[in-house]
């Protein structure tokens, strides 16, 4: 505990607020468009970078949770060049505008952040302005666009992945469980057009109120669809507590959990999934669990609880931008150098950043055994077609 007491202080050595006064110039800039941006350096020679978190409102918690993380990361990389400072984001696209405009008056070379995805796309016509770039914590693939990277885990690439696994299984049937929200749609589109594209067959789509407590209607309709021949791979993007609802409903409606392939979605990726024997034999895809493991253990040390789970996005943000400000060209966060093809690596795992503002994991699948998980399928150690 003495050394992560040592290595938290040496850290807050290390963070530098962007709102340091910078050099004055004698001669005025030319105005940009938007608020008046001020030096991307501090007077030490440090590389002003924002992180745009929500520090108040609904996931205030979640939002301290990613800021301890950087800090970590900052330490951890060895971030002697960047001077980093959060911004709270709240939790509407205005709040998420206010900060950025606040970090580009600071001066700040590049924003990370902020988490939710309508206030990345608000953020877009600010970079377009000529603004600092963005590499949001969203997984949402709609507000990805040039000049801002979405960073979460997108839920389209992780159904792809498990049926790329499920069809290399044999597995040529597929069906829908899913509630009748904006994910599940997008969900239950998903797997019928990858489906479709690998000449499988989905047999049944349904959905149900996610506000009820009972599911049983929707399920016996999902026992009908998927009567036949041949095992059937069922995707059931539910998250918890609503998942055990979901499973139960399946065993009223007389659906044999073990002679369907129960798939998953990332949700699925939470501390005691597997407490429900019905999951037992699942699969879904999600980063390889063993490189998280070993950053919880560290964080756990130092701030004396575990993180929030998508603490992980703020650490590997950090460590990109210090590997950016290392780069041969003397430190750029350019597009071009966001976009390296060789793409990054951190917690989470391997990450390609696309022109085009989207992002490519490089996923495991991993089945659900019980208390513990299993990677039935390692991450692919390349980019390619299979991870788009």
């Amino acid at each position: 505990m003495r050394s992560s007491l040592v290595a938290l202080a040496t850290a807050a050595l290390l963070l530098a607020a962007c709102a340091e006064p910078s050099h004055t110039s004698t001669a005025p800039p030319p105005k940009p468009a938007g608020p008046q941006a001020g030096s991307p350096t501090t007077p030490s020679g440090k590389t002003r970078i924002a992180l745009l978190l929500p520090l108040s409102g609904r996931a205030a918690t979640i939002g301290r949770s990613m800021q301890q993380a950087a800090e970590m990361s900052l330490f951890d990389s060895g971030g002697r060049e960047l001077a980093l400072a959060a911004y709270d984001s709240g939790a509407t696209p205005d709040t998420a505008v206010d900060a950025y405009n606040r970090a580009r008056v600071d001066g700040c070379a590049l924003v990370l952040g902020p988490l939710f995805g309508s206030s990345a796309s608000a953020l877009a016509p600010l970079v377009k302005q000529g603004g600092a770039n963005v590499i949001a914590f969203s997984n949402d693939e709609k507000a990805a666009q040039p000049g801002v990277w979405i960073m979460g885990i997108a839920a389209p690439p992780q159904v792809r992945r498990v049926v790329d696994y499920a069809i290399s299984q044999g597995i040529r049937r597929f069906a829908v469980f899913a509630p009748r929200t904006a994910y599940g749609d997008q969900m239950s589109s998903t797997l019928q057009d990858e489906a479709a594209a690998r000449g499988a067959t989905v047999v049944g789509v349904e959905q149900f109120d996610p506000r009820s407590l009972d599911l049983t209607g929707a399920a016996k309709r999902l026992a009908t669809d998927i009567a036949g021949d041949g095992k059937v791979a069922i995707l059931m993007p539910v998250a918890p507590p609503q998942l055990s609802s979901a499973l139960a409903s399946l065993s009223a409606a007389e659906i044999d959990t073990s002679k369907v392939q129960l798939i998953g979605t990332g949700v699925w990726d939470a501390p005691g999934i597997g407490s429900d024997s019905a999951l037992r034999g699942a699969w879904y895809a999600a980063p390889d669990p063993a490189r998280r493991a070993d950053f919880e253990r560290r964080y756990l040390a130092i701030y004396g609880r575990p993180p929030e789970r998508l603490a992980t996005l703020a650490y590997d943000a950090v460590a990109l931008a210090a590997q950016l400000a290392r780069g041969r060209s003397g430190g750029s966060f350019s597009a071009d150098a966001i976009t390296n093809p060789n793409g990054w690596t951190g917690v989470d795992g391997p990450i390609r950043f696309l022109p085009d503002g989207r992002s490519q994991r490089a996923l495991a699948v991993i089945e659900i055994q019980g208390d513990r998980s299993v990677v039935v399928s390692p991450a692919p150690s390349a980019f390619g077609q299979a991870m788009r």
